[in-house]
């Protein structure tokens, strides 16, 4: 049985394999430029967006864990390219008003939902180097924050999800706090 040649005397059979590799070779060579690309991108880069709050956990120093928005919070947390920052943290089990009415709550319901929401926005910087994260607080529902500044470390960076942890947290004693988001869809 005769071999189908090609002009350049190469088999039909050897032209299909060969185009087979080059295909193979294209698909793996775009898979990892896109994956290089990703490497490429900052960590301020890939920060920018809108994530999903999942949990806020607090550690002591004697390892008791308290979750001080519940199992089940809400919220978000913005990050701009221009160097802006918007966070909002709610318990999922905030009282509802029985006046509908904001400024009418009564005592226990206003101080539940002081206790069970913290929203804070204003500036933020990224250090590359030591994978830190630095809130300039311009305004927040706890006055206290306004004008402070607070580094938080970056442990945990993907696509999907952003984990950090602010090492001396103090709620009357030393601490670890930890927040966790997932990339909003």
């Amino acid at each position: 049985m005769w071999a189908r040649l090609t002009p350049l005397g190469i088999t039909m059979k050897s032209m299909r394999s060969l185009a087979a590799v080059l295909v193979v070779m294209s698909c793996a060579a775009f898979v990892s430029s896109g994956a290089s690309a990703q490497a490429a991108k900052t960590l301020r880069e890939r920060l920018v967006g809108t994530w999903t709050f999942v949990i806020a956990e607090i550690t002591s120093a004697d390892g008791k864990k308290t979750l001080p928005f519940g199992d089940q919070p809400k919220g978000m947390l913005i990050f701009t390219s221009d160097g802006h920052f918007a966070q909002v943290h709610v318990a999922g089990d905030l009282p509802r008003i029985a006046s509908n009415n904001r400024l009418a709550g009564t005592p226990e319901d206003n101080k539940a939902i002081v206790h069970g929401s913290l929203a804070l926005f204003g500036t933020y910087t990224v250090d590359e180097d030591k994978k830190t994260l630095t809130f300039k607080i311009e305004g927040s529902t706890f006055p206290n924050l306004a004008g402070v500044a607070q580094t938080r470390t970056i442990d945990v960076l993907s696509d999907d999800e952003f984990r950090n942890t602010k090492p001396a947290a103090s709620r009357d004693m030393s601490a670890i706090a930890a927040n966790i988001y997932v990339r909003a869809k």
